[in-house]
Order: structure tokens, then sequence, then C-alpha cells
């Protein structure tokens, strides 16, 4: 996630940590958790899977990691473009192949070694080598090199405009010390340079304490306190009797109330997110496009949006969000219910048919939305079965490719490939639905090197509008990061792409 690459939501069952030495590490949860007065409590829907950032895809473990760990660089919270982390500055050779990056000085992990630039060649050839969840973000990179300790060097076979995107979005490019993922189990240790360190975590909280060596100075908080929190009434009625400071898991329904409200304040922002639905192109009906059309054309994205998510969001039938320069106006389904009958005829296909449509009930507006479509596709003969599960068995099905159609978002979507590539080129990491076409393949290759910014937003445009029509995935909107926090809390900005930073919060 957090989508800080693009990611998918993903939560997984109770995570039990074992005590554990070197870096930043975690014992098992027993006690209060963070308490103290000086510690930020932080409701948030689901627990991380783990907190290994090169392994996990769970925007629940980002919302952890991002206080944790470090990139090279860093999206500017204000609009998203690429500035120095832990890379002070960079150039880029004439025939846009190689990138040298500076890094900065005086920088400290938790366990007090020195970071040079043996962590950031480990950090990447660990993700290359091993084709950890990241791997396809060095597509393009030929090699990775530490001339001296304060350099790094990226080689790539062909030009790669978005590279500081790729390395930089989300924590799942974060750099850990030299040797760490031999010396340390990542998914319940850390050894990281962020202002926090990951002390506890058990099936109810995760505990961060202040790293006060931080390289861009010691947080305003002793530490930070995570509570799972499914419900968002619970969270919202844990944020009015202040037994929590901040929530990002808001009820939709009462977003527009709140505006108003004094005892909570509430932050709203235009995301770079997108909800949609996903059919097995290895299932019959599902594999036959003039059934996806059906399903497409039958789905009323307003109704949807609005059920889910109230004022909270703005159907779109592509990926990108209309305040983007790569936002394509594209929107060929319109709502009716005798055209996708007349599809599912011409499809050949004997009716009812069932479908089932997996969701999780620990993102309560999948459940929703779900419920809406499932009434919206039963006149033109498709009977939707809504699979409520807990994300670590969606996850598992996802996976094994045991599903109909599933319902997810993406996260943190900074690049137009972001929005587009893992997901529906041949064979891409992403591309659960098993969605093939050789002319989006050789568009999103093409877009990957472009650097010209209209050149590359076209070839994009055209990617999409195959990828909408194919119904490789049924696009539905575009939500907005809702949160809110305790009046008085400083220091913390909303962001559109859903990072959730704390170094600079001071509480009440």
């Amino acid at each position: 996630m957090r989508a800080f690459r693009p990611l998918a939501l993903v939560a997984a069952g109770v995570l039990a940590l074992g005590a554990c030495s070197g870096g930043g590490g975690v014992d098992t949860g027993g006690g209060s958790g963070g308490g103290g007065d000086n510690v930020l409590v932080a409701a948030v829907s689901a627990q991380p899977d783990q907190f290994d950032p090169h392994k996990t895809s769970a925007y629940p473990s980002f919302q952890v990691l991002e206080n944790v760990y470090d990139t090279l660089v860093v999206p500017n919270p204000d609009d998203l473009t690429m500035e120095p982390s832990l890379a002070t500055e960079w150039t880029t050779s004439a025939d846009n192949l190689t990138w040298t990056f500076t890094l900065r000085d005086g920088v400290k992990f938790h366990d007090g070694s020195d970071f040079d630039s043996a962590d950031v060649v480990y950090s990447y050839n660990r993700i290359i080598n091993e084709k950890l969840a990241n791997s396809y973000r060095f597509a393009n990179v030929t090699s990775v090199e530490g001339p001296d300790p304060k350099t790094v060097v990226i080689k790539l076979s062909k030009p790669t405009p978005n590279l500081l995107a790729l390395i930089g979005a989300f924590k799942g490019m974060a750099i850990v010390s030299e040797g760490a993922g031999e010396k340390l189990d990542l998914t319940k240790q850390e050894n990281g340079t962020g202002p926090f360190t990951l002390e506890s975590s058990d099936a109810s909280h995760t505990v961060l304490k202040t790293f006060p060596g931080y390289w861009g100075g010691k947080p305003k908080v002793d530490g930070v306190e995570f509570r799972y929190i499914t419900e968002p009434t619970a969270a919202l009625t844990a944020l009015r009797n202040g037994e929590v400071q901040w929530t990002d898991n808001v009820p939709p329904q009462q977003v527009a109330k709140l505006a108003d409200d004094q005892d909570v304040e509430l932050g709203q922002t235009s995301s770079v997110d997108y909800w949609y639905m996903s059919m097995n192109y290895k299932r019959a009906p599902f594999d036959n496009p003039l059934v996806r059309k059906a399903i497409a054309t039958a789905v009323n994205r307003d109704e949807v949006t609005k059920a889910a998510r109230f004022d909270a969001a703005r159907p779109n039938q592509t990926a990108i969000p209309k305040d983007s320069f790569f936002y394509y106006d594209y929107a060929p389904f319109k709502p009716d219910q005798n055209a996708a009958k007349a599809l599912i005829q011409q499809a050949g296909v004997q009716t009812p048919i069932t479908m089932g449509l997996m969701v999780t009930d620990e993102f309560p507006e999948s459940v929703t939305a779900a419920q809406v479509i499932a009434s919206e596709l039963e006149p033109i003969g498709i009977t939707v079965k809504v699979e409520t599960l807990d994300f670590a068995t969606w996850l598992d099905r996802e996976d094994k490719g045991d599903f109909d159609a599933f319902m997810l978002s993406w996260l943190g979507n900074i690049d137009p490939a972001d929005f587009y590539e893992a997901q529906h080129i041949t064979g891409g990491s992403s591309n659960y639905q098993g969605y093939s076409n050789p002319q989006v393949d050789a568009l999103l290759t093409q877009a990957s090197t472009e650097t010209d910014q209209n050149t590359r937003k076209d070839l994009y445009d055209q990617a999409a509008k195959m990828i909408v029509d194919d119904v490789s995935y049924l696009y539905l909107y575009n939500p907005d990061v809702v949160q809110a926090w305790a009046p008085g809390l400083k220091g913390y900005q909303i962001r559109a792409d859903r990072a959730i930073n704390f170094e600079n919060v001071e509480l009440p």
C-alpha cells in the first residue's frame, strides 16, 4: 500500500509475533500496548499480515511501515512529485540509461549502524534476485551499484521516465540494512531508518516507539499505537470518547455531518485510488467477452458509488481520477438492462448464470457495493452469490485463481503505469484475472519507456480504452481519502496517496 505502490487492499488473520532481537524487535503483546500521555493512538480497520516491506502487499502493513522505513525518494505530500529522502539529489545521463544518486549524510539505522550505498544495493538486489513482490519495478534495471559509500548508480536497459516513482512511491521499496533479510526475520523484525521502531504487535494492536536518532529530527510523540477496529462506527465512537486520537475508518454515511462536528476534525481529499470488480478469464461463462460486457452494461456505477461511499467518491469507468493529467474521459457503458440482456442472448450462454463475488467485511464498502451489483445483475439472468471472506482466505483464493469474480481497491497510485501495467499486461504480477491482449501489452510496454508526457498519455489512453472495452477490470469509482482526528492535534497532513506519516504529529 499501500498502493503506495498501487496496492491491493490486503489483510490477513492474526499475526502472532514472538520475542526477537536486533534492529527494532517486537515482542508478543501483552499489556495495554502503547499507552502513555504522549503516545498517539490510531484506529485502523485491519491488522498487518507481516512486516517485511519487500514481501507484503497489504495496505494495513504499510500503514505501519510508512513510519518505520525510508526510501531513496518520497512523494511530496502536496502534489505527489518525487522529492529527496535518503537520497538528496540525482542526475541522469544524456541517454537516460544511467541514474546517479547522492545519499544523505548522518543517517542511522535503528540498531545504530550507519546507512550507506551498500544498504541500497542490498535492498534492491534482494527484491530483484529473490523475485519479491515488487521485482517488476526493476524490469528495466540492469545493475545497481555503489561505487562509493555515498553514491548509488542504477543502470537501465531502456529509458524509464517513472523510475523515481518506481523506487519511492511507497515503502515496499524501503531500504533495509545490508544483510537484514538473512540476519533478521523481517516478517516480525525490522532495521529501518524511519522515525519509529517496531516494538510489539498482536491481534489487537501494533506499537511503535520513537527513534531518537532519526535523521529528520526526533518525532514529537513518544510512540504510536495502531488499534484494529473493524467497524467504522466503533472507530468513530472511540475517537469521540478520547480512546484514540486518529482514525481512517470513518463511516461514509456520516462524512457530510462530521464536516460540521466541533468534536471531530475531519480531513477529506481526492485520492489516487480506484475500486473495481474483475472476472476470471479462465472460467466460463466469464471468459466470454459478451458476458463481461453485459455485466458492465447492467451495473449502474452511480448507484454503486452512492451506496458504498455516499458523497465521498466519484464514479469512473477508467482507473485514473479526473484531476490527473493522465485522466482519460471514456465511459462506454451506459446502465441499460435491456441492452445487457441482449448481450447475454448474443453470447449464446444459458441463463440463469451463477457468479460468486468475493468481498471482505474488513472493508465494509466492498460488501455494500457487491450487494448493489447483485441486485442489478439479477434482472439480466445472473445470480450473484456474495462471498464475504476474511482477507487471508480472500487473498489465498485470488492467488490460486479460485474465484468467479472479486472486488478490490488499488491505493496510492502515482504514475499511470501504476494504474494499468502490473494489472493488465500478460503475465503481470497482479493480473489475477488472466487477461491477455497483445495490443495492450505493446502499448503498455511502449508507454513505460516514453519520455514525452503527451505521447505517453496518448499511449496509456489507447491501452485504457482496450482494457475497459475488454472488461479486464470493471471500474467503479475513485474514492476520497477520509480521515478524522481529535481537535487540537497538530502536524498531521492528509494525503491523496493515503500515506500515513506521524513523525510531525503533536497531541492536543
